[in-house]
């Protein structure tokens, strides 16, 4: 390693992005942090005059596009998902996802009596304080985590075991207890208790194309019905609200100590060309041809008042 980054400072290479992951620091006991191999590296790209792009990475690594090995969630984390499986993602059809805690549950203490949300704020803290010496010059950037890939999105195209395949419309991630609950109380907030009960079961399954269901279609499809406007702003809005919140406690954390705060929003591509964009639609952005939904997005950001935003 030390080579490697002798070679890359040599060729003129900047700095390096390197993922702080949730499930090898914090991996046997809650507040248990062991940073060993972290404080080796960041060390070594200091002697050598690389800067650090520190990823928080609270996902699970495997399962999604480039990863080549698997780092699941941290051991007492996984325990607790095992005892309550509705602390993950879960699709209609009851496919859960340990890919990342559902947002569903942000602010409830499931996790040994924290909520998932302090977790990653006690996480970010630690990370600060052990590293501190070297925030603001080695450590220039912290890429915060807030969702499967570390994007600000819902697993709704997960390639483990062959569930999803490029380029399918994917499946709205809704369906864990906490999500529901949710779901009926905005419904009864809107005056339509009935709207409350489930999500869309006609939004076809992962590997469909648009045209294929009746949720997603081009004309009458019902994401342009008064109850698909309204499942749709509910989803999306869930989605904004985990974001702001993590990125609170990572604004309280690193401010005013020289580092650049980043997210990283998903680049879903696919099916682009119809009405509906029914990928961005499952994932977590209500975005169509009639509406934008980057613009939130990106509102929330600019009141968390960040540098800057990857798109991958």
């Amino acid at each position: 390693m030390n080579a490697s980054l002798q070679a890359l400072k040599s060729a003129g290479v900047e700095g390096l992005m390197v993922d702080v992951w949730w499930g090898l620091v914090e991996r046997d006991a809650p507040g248990v942090y062991n940073w060993g191999g972290y404080t080796e590296l960041l060390e070594m790209a200091k002697r050598h005059g690389l800067k650090v792009q520190a990823v928080m990475s609270f996902h699970q690594c495997g399962g999604n596009v480039g990863d080549s090995c698997t780092i699941p969630l941290p051991k007492w984390a996984v325990e607790e998902i095992d005892k309550d499986q509705d602390l993950a993602y879960t699709d209609q059809w009851g496919r859960r996802n340990y890919e990342y805690i559902s947002l569903g549950c942000d602010t409830l203490p499931v996790l040994k009596g924290r909520t998932p949300v302090q977790c990653y704020s006690d996480f970010m803290r630690a990370f600060r304080d052990n590293f501190k010496h070297l925030l603001g010059d080695t450590i220039v950037e912290i890429q915060v985590g807030m969702g499967p890939a570390g994007e600000l999105r819902y697993p709704s195209y997960p390639e483990q075991n062959g569930t999803w395949r490029f380029p399918g419309i994917g499946a709205f991630q809704c369906y864990d207890k906490y999500m529901m609950s949710s779901l009926k109380a905005a419904a009864e907030a809107a005056g339509k208790p009935e709207w409350g009960s489930t999500g869309p079961t006609d939004a076809g399954e992962y590997n469909n194309w648009p045209e294929d269901t009746q949720f997603f279609r081009k004309e009458g499809g019902g994401w342009t019905s008064p109850y698909g406007e309204f499942f749709l702003t509910w989803y999306s809005q869930m989605l904004l609200d985990h974001g702001e919140r993590i990125l609170s406690s990572a604004k309280a954390t690193f401010e005013n100590i020289g580092v650049k705060i980043s997210v990283k929003i998903a680049g879903i591509h696919w099916h682009y060309g119809t009405r509906s964009h029914a990928p961005e639609l499952t994932a977590g952005y209500y975005n169509t041809r009639f509406r934008d939904g980057y613009l939130p997005i990106a509102r929330m950001l600019a009141r968390m008042v960040l540098y800057s935003i990857s798109l991958a």
